[in-house]
């Protein structure tokens, strides 16, 4: 018997339908084959939903088992196809009766049947919003995150056996409550509040300024002056997030999986401080895959490079692209991805290698030639 259940995958910011076909005959010899461009992630989910549906007390069927993501040509990555999966496996054999529920579907199994947090949950209910699904289906922990979206019902579930025991009528699930976005961003509050730094009223107007017209800042004084102290503090006086900034900001956080658990959107602009030491790829993003990087975790927020001349120059050379555009393309065998990186640059710096040249209290120990 054959069963079709709805899935997504990203893209990007976005996501594309992706149609998980499970076909179990009841014939031929043991077997377990996902097709469709899998990955690892998605090829261990054989594993995962082998054992979960053992351990929610029903019958993992024997033979030849047969699973295609479709479209074949669009690769598959991360474990959210396990409910999907187990779901057409169950329907498949017979086990829930009825044919393929209407619904998007998405999560991770863990083994005992219980579902996990999941990552690029809002750009899966907003695909839904667009194609016309009025029900999506995700884990519990992702509920409020898709809560958001408006125009469709979203079905939180802890497990494979209560969404097993939903479609055969025993229990019911309620659909999460809706979430204002406009109620959460008045809740907004800053980590750091920029009036309570006193003294240094110079840097304060610098940042003030900066803040004003969106300014890319440079800060150099001595070690202990308070630069990352004032940078913190920035995203306080910044604007509030509008209503589209914050669903753009919650799409890069949600796909790269830095929501908190629990947490609906994020409603405050972002602060990143990546180490010196970190890599072309980790500031810009790529990978096989390709992952939004630092410059996109701080889009619409404050991007931080502190210790700014001892970045490598080709790293900071790669900068030029996402500052003068506000978005940075990666170009892959694969296809290219384009990601926002619109931020406001804040870098600082000792003024010699010792740190104290000018410093009112301490020497500068340095050589004339070295600064």
């Amino acid at each position: 018997m054959l069963a079709k259940i709805t899935s997504g995958a990203t893209v990007g910011l976005d996501a594309r339908l992706v149609e998980v076909e499970v076909d179990v005959p009841g014939e031929g010899l043991p077997a377990f084959n996902i097709v469709g461009l899998p990955d690892k992630a998605v090829e261990e989910a054989k594993e995962r939903v082998r054992s979960a549906i053992k351990n929610t007390g029903s019958d993992f069927p024997s033979g030849r088992i047969t699973v295609n993501l479709a479209p074949a040509d669009l690769p598959k990555v991360g474990p959210a196809y396990d409910l999907p999966i187990a779901l057409g496996m169950l329907i498949a054999s017979g086990q829930i009766a009825g044919s393929a529920p209407d619904g998007l579907f998405f999560g991770e199994l863990s083994l005992d049947g219980n579902l996990r947090s999941t990552n690029g949950i809002l750009p899966l209910a907003y695909l839904a919003q667009k194609k016309g699904y009025k029900k999506v289906f995700v884990p519990k922990v992702n509920a409020k995150e898709a809560a958001v979206v408006p125009g469709i019902s979203v079905y939180p579930v802890e497990s494979l056996l209560e969404l097993a025991r939903y479609f055969s009528g025993t229990i019911e699930i309620k659909p999460s409550k809706k979430i204002s976005l406009k109620d959460l961003l008045k809740t907004a509050e800053a980590e750091f509040d920029f009036s309570e730094i006193i003294g240094q009223e110079q840097a304060k107007r610098a940042l003030e300024i900066a803040a004003a017209g969106a300014h890319n800042i440079f800060m150099k004084g001595s070690p202990g002056s308070g630069k990352t102290m004032l940078a913190r503090a920035l995203p306080g006086i910044l604007p509030t997030l509008t209503e589209d900034e914050a669903l753009e900001v919650t799409k890069i956080y949600s796909i790269t999986g830095n929501l908190t658990q629990g947490q609906a959107m994020v409603i405050t602009r972002s602060f990143r401080s990546p180490h010196h030491t970190t890599s072309r790829i980790g500031l810009i993003g790529g990978g096989s895959n390709p992952a939004p990087g630092e410059v996109s975790l701080a889009h619409r927020g404050v991007l931080f490079l502190d210790e700014f001349p001892e970045f490598p120059r080709h790293v900071l050379e790669s900068l030029r692209q996402p500052m003068e555009d506000g978005r940075v393309s990666i170009s892959r065998a694969k296809g290219t991805v384009t990601y926002p990186a619109s931020f406001l640059l804040v870098a600082a710096s000792n003024p010699c290698p010792c740190g104290y040249y000018g410093d009112p209290k301490r020497p500068c120990k340095c050589l004339p030639g070295v600064i």
